[in-house]
């Protein structure tokens, strides 16, 4: 079973349990397996709830064998998304004990499907940070090099897939959470427009977004009918999956050097994307330069202040879900300082970025429409190295100081200099979370020492669609699910 379970997708997997050809039970037990295999090395799941899974596995408990991911084992990102019974750690001590006692809503339409959840996976603390290193559970590392980053916050989504133990899992992203960990594990990660149905958390400025990463693109598109609400039958006219059956016709896409909000991109991402603009190019699609000519200075401050107003009510406004005061020694330094920032900073300035985000919004939209997709960068450069981005002790100390003694003048200016690392590797996908439109990272790219660099398309809001037909023409072209990282290689 063991090697039938790597050679499938999740449809692929649900299609066995169908025909008879295996059991729910079967792909779960494939899927622990892998899982202690190869979990030690990647921390990618850091709570277990296997005894409940193997009792829904059980025939008795098998009422959905028609459904379209019947017995599929599936894992939840610990940040958000609610899985009843389970605690919602976020990465945080001060949440680590609590349990909800409801799924959320997607999560809930994820079962229904027949996903069978078995455990949560790694994120940084309430999903701040583009890299995935807790205090909480540790560093949760890249399969296809140990000693590198699989990006965040959904890093133990993007590595256990990649990794093998799942072929899709959860992932959110409110800055890049999906796209970025995709990046880095050569996976496909599509962040769909920004949608009521896929937010479980509201958030100023809605940026966040609830979906998955995963091995292949039909998988992703099915999991989009699924989560939201989609009644007709699987595949069906009208569905995202359905959409797969048709290839998009010549596209015109704008190609964008631009490195967004960070401040240069390297050769190897300028190589992943000529590499893309050849390929499609290849497949009788229009390529042409393009420009996205917004304030970028503003768009990041935006962001900044947007996600510091997030990082308040996670934190100093934690008390709302838990029940408890929250206390700053059960908070990162980076975390609470940045919550101190959404208080003392942000939080006036609220209205005017709201507008200013507004503005943007149909800013990007009209210059978006001049093309059926955009094609930029995922990420500034490849996979970093695991604690590259992690503040300095000196600059740990200062956010411990200012998380006491809040000055505002210099927590302005720690919001600006402790985003500077971030954006300088990861400043390439925040831009699309401000303006809610669809985007995805595709891989296509492995640079010279082995490591995944996505590339990011763009289509005009609610045209997640044509992004999803043209990943799966991308996929048929140049296949990477397949593709297996040095730790899978080892197996063999």
């Amino acid at each position: 079973m063991h090697s039938d379970y790597l050679a499938h997708d999740a449809i692929g997997l649900a299609a066995l349990v169908r025909e008879r050809k295996a059991s729910p039970r079967e792909l779960l037990d494939a899927a622990i397996g892998q899982a202690e295999a190869v979990n030690g090395a990647v921390n990618a799941i850091v709570l277990q709830d296997y005894d409940a899974a193997r009792k829904r596995a059980e025939p008795a408990a098998d009422a959905g064998a028609d459904a379209p991911f019947a017995g599929v084992p599936y894992l939840v990102k610990d940040l958000g998304a609610a899985v009843a019974g389970l605690p919602l750690s976020m990465g945080s001590r001060h949440y680590r004990y609590f349990v909800p006692a409801d799924d959320s809503p997607v999560i809930a339409r994820s079962r229904a499907a027949g996903l069978n959840v078995f455990g949560k996976t790694n994120t940084s603390e309430i999903g701040q940070m583009p890299y995935t290193e807790p205090q909480l559970f540790g560093a949760c590392r890249n399969p296809w090099n140990l000693d590198h980053t699989p990006g965040g916050s959904s890093g133990g989504a993007a590595a256990a897939v990649a990794a093998g133990i799942v072929p899709i899992a959860h992932a959110s992203d409110g800055g890049g959470s999906i796209r970025i960990p995709a990046s880095c594990c050569g996976l496909f990660g599509l962040k769909p427009s920004r949608n009521p149905l896929l937010v479980d958390l509201p958030s100023n400025g809605e940026l966040v977004v609830q979906h998955a990463v995963a091995r292949s693109v039909r998988d992703s598109a099915l999991l989009l009918d699924v989560t939201t609400g989609q009644t007709l039958p699987p595949g069906a006219p009208g569905t995202y999956l359905g959409a797969l059956d048709t290839p998009p016709g010549p596209l015109r896409i704008g190609l964008v050097v631009d490195p967004m909000l960070a401040p240069a991109l390297a050769g190897d991402t300028l190589a992943a994307l000529n590499d893309a603009a050849a390929l499609v190019e290849s497949l009788g699609h229009h390529v042409e330069p393009a420009t996205l000519n917004i304030d970028h200075a503003r768009a990041a401050e935006t962001f900044l202040t947007l996600w510091a107003t997030i990082a308040e009510e996670m934190v100093l406004g934690a008390r709302a879900l838990t029940g408890r005061t929250p206390k700053r020694g059960e908070f990162e330094p980076a975390t609470w300082a940045m919550a101190v920032v959404g208080r003392r900073v942000a939080r006036a300035r609220l209205p005017d970025v709201l507008e200013w985000q507004r503005q943007l919004t149909v800013q990007v939209a009209g210059l978006v429409s001049r093309y059926d997709a955009i094609l930029c960068a995922t990420l500034a450069g490849p996979p970093v190295k695991i604690g590259e981005l992690q503040p300095t002790s000196f600059e740990a100390a200062q956010m411990k100081l200012l998380g006491v003694l809040p000055v505002k003048p210099l927590l302005q200016e720690m919001l600006s200099k402790a985003s500077e690392k971030a954006f300088a590797w990861a400043g390439c996908t925040e831009l699309f979370n401000l303006t809610g439109q669809p985007a995805m990272s595709v891989p296509l790219y492995w640079n010279a020492r082995g490591l995944p660099i996505g590339v990011q398309f763009v289509a005009r809001h609610a045209d997640d669609a044509l992004l999803l037909r043209l990943a799966r023409q991308l996929e048929q072209a140049r296949p990477w699910f397949d593709r297996r990282p040095p730790l899978m290689q080892a197996q063999r």
